[in-house]
């Protein structure tokens, strides 16, 4: 059986690695790179391939806009890449194959592989087409937020429940994520993560600090229209002027 398959990732080097990677299998046929999110939906449409390897972040529409934006069925199977951990759980959420962080390691690219040639000479293969157009309906729907995120800890890696976390702090390119436990340190931006939260229970409160709400004691005023918010386990917080905004009744309604 002949895999036609697409790559479509942003960085060039990405691309000619992942390109290398599948000549050593006789059987994956590269039919098509591209290098953007919208050459990506414009090269799926054209060449429907069976198999997809889909960078998430891209300008333009990124990896998950772009599985948004398929209008048509069967649905070819995806392996998102990426170079943050984070997406790893957001990428099964969407029903992707699997997924690929980068820099690619061999034995987690064959395995990945393998899952995807067998998933292909089965008939799992239109059950998993079949439950990523059901999700897409229900992405489309509205909007929706991560509950879980993969985090690393003492040499194992598991998902931590969004809502078990009190604050998101950020620290150059990672984040701080703390619970009344733990804390845990995860690759990315606060930007990025506050995008993928729930606004109606997470609140940016100043540059570097995102709180649950649940987890708030107390609200103080501060100085110059500012706040001072008080967590359950004691650690003090500034709410910024600069954050404080419409979204801010949901804080103060509680106080």
């Amino acid at each position: 059986m002949t895999i036609n398959t697409l790559i479509v990732d942003d960085e060039k080097p990405a691309r000619e690695e992942l390109a290398f990677l599948l000549k050593a299998f006789p059987d994956i046929h590269v039919i098509a790179q591209g290098k953007n999110g919208l050459e990506a939906v414009n090269l799926i449409k054209e060449h429907s391939p069976d198999l997809v390897f889909l960078d998430v972040q891209m300008p333009g529409l990124d990896g998950f806009a772009v599985i948004e934006a398929l209008d048509f069925e069967p649905l070819p199977q995806v392996i998102f890449i990426t170079a943050h951990d984070q997406f790893a759980l957001r990428a099964f959420e969407v029903s992707a194959l699997d997924y690929l962080l980068k820099p690619f390691e061999p034995a987690r690219f064959k395995r990945v592989l393998d899952r995807a040639r067998q998933f292909l000479q089965r008939e799992e293969a239109g059950d998993l087409s079949e439950r990523m157009s059901r999700l897409l309906q229900e992405m489309r729907s509205g909007p929706r937020y991560v509950e879980r995120l993969l985090v690393h800890a003492e040499g194992r890696a598991f998902f931590l429940r969004v809502e078990s976390i009190c604050l998101i702090e950020a620290a150059k390119n990672y984040v701080h994520l703390h619970t009344a436990k733990d804390s845990y340190r995860l690759r990315g931006t606060i930007e990025g993560l506050q995008q993928r939260l729930d606004p109606s229970k997470f609140l940016r409160v100043n540059r570097s600090q995102i709180i649950n709400l649940d987890s708030v004691k107390e609200l103080h005023p501060w100085f110059h229209g500012e706040y001072r918010i008080i967590l359950n386990d004691g650690t003090e917080i500034n709410w910024s002027r600069r954050y404080i905004d419409h979204d801010s009744t949901l804080l103060v309604n509680r106080f």
